[in-house]
This record gives structure tokens, sequence and C-alpha cells, in this order.
């Protein structure tokens, strides 16, 4: 079985306010990617990478991450698209045809555990795709436009979603190819399988496993890798 990952990571990075795309930011001296790219070069279930990222991004990302951190998985660089679906997508275009399993991950997820990768694939084997996730702990409201509460849905079967989201790469490619004829954009991989029938699962996974979008998710990393440095000196 050949197993990829798609790690995007073509974002504009608006919300972070800084001229620098938050996937290039550095944490503890090391670019968020780089923590990322550390995770599934470790995780022995991955055959090869492949990173997508914006035009004119790709030199810099080759030298200042791959190279330099010695990541010899990635298989290739790959330039986005618009949107994250579209830069996804082009990513599965590059897919090696004997691929069998896909694994998608936010490249600023930089906290996500080798260990939890290979259970999504694990488990991509027996469904059609997985999803990495946590259980919603405070009520929800569902709102109108007006700003008025509609209803409450019941927390128990609410989950917030995270990446990895893995998939068999035929059901991916259907999907996508699928959603765009449709003229239909998800907010996710996830809801596109979902869409065509496929059946996906959740797996619980980490509250360290975030995702750095704003100054303070950047701050909430920090905290994260100090912690973790903490444990390995004690």
């Amino acid at each position: 079985m050949k197993v990829a990952a798609i790690i995007p990571a073509a974002g504009k990075g608006k919300r972070m306010g800084h001229t620098t795309p938050k996937h290039f930011m550095h944490l503890e001296g090391k670019p968020i990617l780089a923590y990322t790219l550390e995770a599934f070069e470790k995780c022995p279930a991955i055959d090869y990478v492949l990173m997508v990222v914006r035009s004119g991004e790709e030199e810099y990302c080759l030298s200042e991450v791959v190279e330099r951190y010695g990541f010899k998985k990635v298989l290739r660089i790959v330039i986005g698209g618009e949107k994250r679906q579209d830069s996804v997508y082009r990513g599965i275009k590059e897919l090696d045809k004997d691929t069998d399993i896909v694994v998608v991950h936010d490249g600023v997820r930089p906290f996500v555990s080798p260990d939890l990768i290979s259970e999504t694939i694990r488990l991509a084997m027996y469904v059609d795709g997985v999803v990495a996730a946590l259980p919603v702990k405070d009520t929800l409201k569902e709102v109108s436009e007006e700003g008025l509460i509609k209803g409450t849905p019941h927390r128990e079967s609410m989950w917030y979603a995270q990446t990895p989201q893995t998939f068999k790469k035929r059901v991916l490619e259907e999907a996508f190819v699928r959603a765009y004829n449709d003229n239909f954009y998800g907010t996710d991989e996830s809801s596109l399988v979902e869409r065509v029938g496929c059946k996906v699962r959740i797996i619980e996974g980490s509250p360290e496993n975030i995702k750095i979008t704003t100054k303070e998710d950047l701050l909430h990393a920090e905290l994260i890798l100090r912690m973790r440095k903490k444990k390995e000196g004690s």
C-alpha cells in the first residue's frame, strides 16, 4: 500500500497581520511548516509528501524548509490555487498513479503526532475516509442572519474537525471531480467526500493539534512548545 500526504500551505494569512506567510513564520527559531513536515517525516506509514505553496514561494520553501531541515519524503512542491480546495486538488493531480491512500493536513498545524497520522491511515483501509476531530464541550447555538437564536443542537453529536483528513485516493478524486462539476466549494476535504455519499469516520484528535491562523494562535503554539520542552527536560 502506497500512502501520500498533501500539505497545503498556500494561504495568504491575512488574519495574522504579518508580511511573512504564516507557514514560514518561526517558532523557537524554526518555521512552522518545518514542525509540520517533521511529523510526516517521522511517520513510517507515509511514503511521500507533496507540498502545496503559493506561486513564487517554491524556491524559498525548497531551500529554507525542505533542504535546510533535511526532509527526504517531500517528493515535489506544487503551486497552489485561489482557494484551499483548488490547492488540494492541484496536489491530487500530482499524486503518483499507484497511490492508495491520501492524507491531507494543514501546513499550519505543526503539532500533529506521527501516531495520529498512522491511525487515520490504518482506519482509512476500512472506510472511505477518516477525520481527526475533537468533541464539542461548549453549548452551541444556531443563529439567524438577524442574530436571533433558532435552536440549540445537541453537543453530544458535534465535533470540531481538524486535520489530518485521510481518504482512499479514488474516493477523494471522485469527490473533487463531482464538486467541481457541481460548482461546489466545501470547507474541508471531508465535506466533499460526505456529499457524494461516502462513509467518513471520526477519530479523536488532540487539543495540541491547533491551526495557527492568528497572533493568539501563535502565542498558544509557543506555550505548547515550552510545555513540551519542560516535559522532555523533566
